[in-house]
């Protein structure tokens, strides 16, 4: 397997795309200093071996270490994923590794379509999950339906106790169809008096999606955005989602893909410590032509092993993908 490669845009995306699409060879340059290349290793998960495995297809990873932090765990990495279409449901597997194919625990779904005196929908998935360690407890977002992204919290990560909706299409402008696919990190925006942020999938009556934000003091009360961090027009695409912030050089960036049609690939913007730049710097990922990408990278997630660094991601056509682990090179 040969490594992805990573292009930076030479002025907009825009102009990019339209170099490549008048056949001008893609002009590779340095990746954004301190971001390395990722290397397909192999799939998290064999999804024939599943025992909940309800529509075949399986999206939006994270992985989160449970040392220090869970007593008496499964396993040193928790893998939460999910299905997207109905019934969906969030689960869980378990590796004391990110190099080996991960266990998945016995009792999934861990969170159902259906929660007794809080809601009952056609689906619930794109599980997040933050150790918070104010709460010292393990935060998972999810959403169900594609308007709302609730709050669930657990102390052993498996048994989950039902918070509150965080989300939801009313807190946004009118026309505002879906706000979903939402992650959150720890990070302080002191004019804001936030010690969170999020970023999620932004839909609206044009069907285009974008990527909108918000903060908070303790990641359950929110403030969002009213225009996106980034819109998919501004970088060439027709939807973009899956976002996930990394930092690095003193700064913020936001990683996200872009559908299938608009190339497939994972993108990266810069967006500062304030969250005031809009530094688009393209391709941070090239999705492999063959197994598994098949064309589409997806909603990454990032975590370490022994020192080194890895990308967890969503590959595969929508609705058809599994989960990957790709190491940085």
């Amino acid at each position: 397997m040969t490594p992805n490669r990573r292009q930076l845009l030479l002025g907009t995306a825009g102009a990019a795309l339209l170099a490549a699409s008048a056949g001008a060879a893609p002009q590779a340059a340095a990746a954004p200093a301190g971001f390395p290349d990722y290397r397909y290793r192999r799939l998290a998960l064999v999804k024939s071996k599943l025992r909940y495995n309800p529509t075949g297809e399986l999206i939006f990873p994270t992985i989160r270490g449970t040392k220090n932090r869970i007593p008496g765990a499964l396993a040193a990495y928790y893998l939460y994923y999910a299905p997207h279409d109905a019934p969906g449901g969030i689960c869980l597997a378990y590796a004391n590794s990110l190099d080996e194919e991960f266990t998945e625990y016995a009792g999934n779904p861990i969170i159902t379509r259906n929660w007794p005196g809080e809601y009952s929908v056609s689906h619930v998935s794109s599980p997040h999950a933050m150790w918070n360690d104010d709460a010292k407890r393990m935060y998972l977002y999810f959403h169900g339906e594609n308007t709302v992204t609730r709050l669930a919290s657990s102390a052993d990560g498996i048994r989950f106790s039902y918070e509150k909706e965080v989300l939801s299409t009313r807190l946004m402008p009118a026309g505002t169809t879906e706000t979903s696919y939402a992650r959150v990190f720890r990070h302080d925006l002191p004019s804001r008096n936030a010690r969170y942020v999020m970023v999620f999938m932004l839909n609206n009556t044009t069907n285009r999606r974008d990527i909108g934000w918000g903060w908070s003091a303790n990641a359950r009360d929110w403030t969002f955005a009213q225009t996106p961090l980034v819109r998919h027009q501004d970088v060439g695409a027709v939807n973009i989602g899956g976002p996930h912030l990394l930092f690095r050089n003193n700064s913020v960036y936001v990683v996200y893909n872009t559908d299938r049609g608009s190339g497939g690939n994972i993108l990266i913007t810069e967006v500062g410590r304030d969250f005031s730049l809009r530094r688009h710097l393209g391709v941070f990922h090239d999705s492999l032509s063959g197994a598994p990408d098949n064309g589409r990278s997806a909603a990454p997630s990032f975590g370490t092993y022994q020192g080194r660094e890895y990308m967890i991601y969503e590959a595969g056509d929508r609705l058809d993908g599994n989960i990957a682990i790709a190491q940085a090179i």
